[in-house]
């Protein structure tokens, strides 16, 4: 039995596999006003964090505004892409259905969003009244508020969760709450994770191993 008596999840690299996916659709939009951008640096620089703070680091490369309907046009192809492609992170339905504490999502992406990639994925059943969205609360990692809002909800304290998250931007918002957290660091390509994870693992089956049997 883990130690733990609740786990919050990240959404994005950590229950769905869509980085890759959204990333790259950014760079492209970003490219196409000149940007000149790949994916490492999107991974680096976007990975995590709020759109808007996304958009206003495009505007600085640019050195323009923004076209009004960017945020809307990046929803929808994303959104398009997800439906196409979209898979679950590898693993993370087996560690959820091996789970015997209580769990649930904290993300920084709206909540439609969180919805439909757990829905393609077929992992929505598992969350379905768990879902928590920076959006709701208007405040974003590295606030701590959506996972200390998500702790309170389901009825424990910080201390006794733990975190997993993808990006540095996320676990420094579960630690600035006084969580534990996990980095599942399969795709931490900078190695910046280790140096400020409480664990790491690069698999959903070692996570599994620590929560369910730690």
């Amino acid at each position: 039995m883990s130690k733990y008596k609740c786990v919050i999840f990240d959404c994005d690299g950590v229950l769905v596999d869509s980085e890759p996916i959204g990333n790259q659709i950014l760079v492209d939009m970003a490219n196409e006003l000149g940007a000149d951008i790949d994916l490492e640096y999107a991974y680096k620089h976007f990975k995590g964090g709020k759109m808007q703070s996304c958009v206003d680091k495009i505007a600085t490369l640019i050195n323009q505004p923004i076209p009004k309907n960017f945020t809307s046009d990046y929803r929808q192809k994303s959104f398009e892409a997800f439906k196409l492609d979209i898979k679950p992170v590898e693993g993370v339905t087996e560690l959820l259905e091996s789970l015997q504490v209580p769990y649930g999502v904290a993300s920084s992406g709206p909540e439609n969003k969180i919805r439909l990639n757990l829905e393609l994925t077929g992992l929505l059943p598992f969350f379905e009244t768990k879902i928590f969205s920076c959006y709701s609360i208007q405040k974003w990692k590295p606030s701590p508020a959506v996972f200390l809002w998500a702790a309170e909800t389901l009825g424990y304290r910080p201390e006794d969760c733990v975190v997993i998250e993808d990006s540095l931007t996320g676990v420094r918002a579960a630690k600035n709450g006084g969580f534990d957290v996990i980095g599942y660091s399969a795709h931490d390509y900078n190695n910046e994770l280790k140096s400020e994870a409480t664990y790491t693992f690069e698999s959903m089956e070692a996570i599994g191993e620590m929560l369910v049997f730690s």
